[in-house]
């Protein structure tokens, strides 16, 4: 089965040069061909005006007869053979002739009339050569005359060598002139589809996070505009879906902060034993998925301020001093390290606070009882965290960012979202995140901020 070139743009100008060069050949054969009949033409109507001048040369002698006065030179040049004549009047009779030959020969054909009556002589003469002319009826002072006049055959060489070369010399414009022709093509036709490759453009960077965004309509050629039109359609169809998700969503882990506050607010009264232990733990495991399902809610449907000027260590040891006697109570300890000045960054305190967060508690749910997990603060403008558990396989890396995925060394009771929320953050403050092993063992999580100007 012949391919098909999926290329539009190669398409149309292969199309476009096929065309150009059919309609070239065409016209440069239909140039040669009229060339060809223009030197016919001329040779024609070179034999009409011989045997005009002739006519009008025929005279009355005294006695009444008809008689040829052709002046000297121009009985020279039939008397050389180029060219050969016989001139009759209205009854058939020999006026006079190049040759009595051609005289003999002429008489017995029919009288000319009007209409030039065409002939070939072959072998003619006494060099034997070929010749090509007409039979017409012309009038003349002595009345209407039959003048039979031929041109030596190949006479009018110069008339077709002229043509050709004309001919050829205009074959000698023919091409860089389709070079240029096609190269003017080529540029048109990637013009005309420069507001698709625009559109393709704007659909790459359409998303989950940028769902607003519609392919361009401007200067779309009508053929392809159904298709925008429609595509952008689809997409306000999609982001009206994506609005409905995200709002309930939103409402739903609103709604059930306020059963899992009361929840947790009798069973701390109740006297403790090991079941309302787990219980407890399970409902604090609610409540923290129910703020990842908010703090997702807000970063699909607002967009973060990351002008502010804020410490990056002020924002570490806050959520370090927090989440302390989280790491008590698991059997583990938690630390600040790295420059103890302010690191001044450009961000949003409050988004950076919640990735931070994420870390730690990935963190500790990973590292061993009786380790550390270690925040550590540069002043470039980069904060990591290194626990002691065994680390992200490298295979796993790609997807820790992806919503919901949990690879086989997850800890359990997540929903994984704690990293997808860290992996949105950063990306929202144009920032990057480095996953690496972390020395002798586990895994360090490395954000780096822009510092601000």
């Amino acid at each position: 089965m012949r391919a098909r070139i999926r290329s539009l743009q190669l398409r149309l100008t292969l199309e476009l040069t096929a065309l150009f060069v059919i309609a070239s050949a065409l016209a440069l054969g239909g140039l040669i061909y009229n060339a060809s009949l223009t030197a016919d033409s001329l040779a024609d109507r070179d034999l009409g005006l011989r045997a005009e001048d002739l006519a009008a040369h025929v005279v009355r002698a005294d006695g009444g007869a008809p008689r040829l006065d052709l002046p000297p030179g121009l009985m020279q040049a039939y008397t050389d053979a180029n060219a050969v004549f016989a001139v009759r009047d209205k009854d058939g009779h020999l006026i006079a002739a190049s040759s009595p030959e051609f005289g003999s020969a002429s008489a017995r054909w029919p009288a000319g009339d009007g209409d030039p009556t065409y002939f070939q002589l072959s072998k003619f003469g006494p060099l034997g050569q070929d010749y090509a002319g007409l039979s017409v009826q012309v009038d003349s002072v002595a009345g209407p005359v039959s003048v039979a006049v031929a041109q030596r055959a190949g006479g009018n060489e110069l008339v077709h060598a002229i043509l050709r070369e004309f001919v050829v010399d205009t074959g000698w414009y023919v091409p860089p002139f389709a070079a240029l022709t096609l190269l003017l093509a080529v540029y048109r036709v990637r013009r005309s589809l420069r507001p698709l490759r625009a559109a393709s453009d704007r659909a790459l960077g359409i998303g989950p996070e940028a769902i607003s965004l519609r392919l361009p309509a401007t200067d779309v050629p009508a053929e392809a505009l159904p298709l925008v039109t429609a595509v952008n359609r689809a997409l306000d169809r999609l982001e009206q879906s994506f609005v409905v998700q995200r709002r309930f969503t939103a409402n739903a882990a609103h709604e059930l902060r306020t059963p899992l506050a009361i929840i947790t607010a009798r069973l701390d009264t109740l006297p403790g034993n090991g079941q309302l232990a787990a219980l407890r733990e399970e409902v604090a495991r609610m409540n923290r998925l129910v703020e990842q399902l908010l703090c997702v809610a807000r970063l699909d449907s607002l967009a973060l301020d990351i002008t502010p000027a804020v410490d990056l260590r002020a924002i570490a040891a806050e959520v370090v001093g927090s989440m302390a006697h989280l790491a008590l109570a698991a059997g583990k300890s938690i630390a600040l390290t790295g420059d103890e000045r302010p690191v001044v960054i450009a961000g949003n305190a409050p988004a950076i606070a919640d990735a931070l967060r994420n870390l730690i508690e990935n963190a500790l749910a990973h590292t061993p009882r009786d380790t550390e997990v270690i925040v550590e603060v540069a002043a470039d403008g980069a904060v990591s965290v290194s626990d002691r558990g065994s680390g992200v396989p490298v295979e796993d890396r790609p997807h820790i960012f992806d919503r919901f995925w949990r690879g086989q060394g997850s800890a359990p009771g997540g929903a994984g979202l704690g990293l997808p929320i860290v992996g949105e953050i950063v990306k929202a403050h144009r920032a990057s995140i480095l996953v690496e092993d972390s020395a002798p063992c586990g895994a360090r999580f490395t954000m780096r901020f822009h510092p601000c100007d």
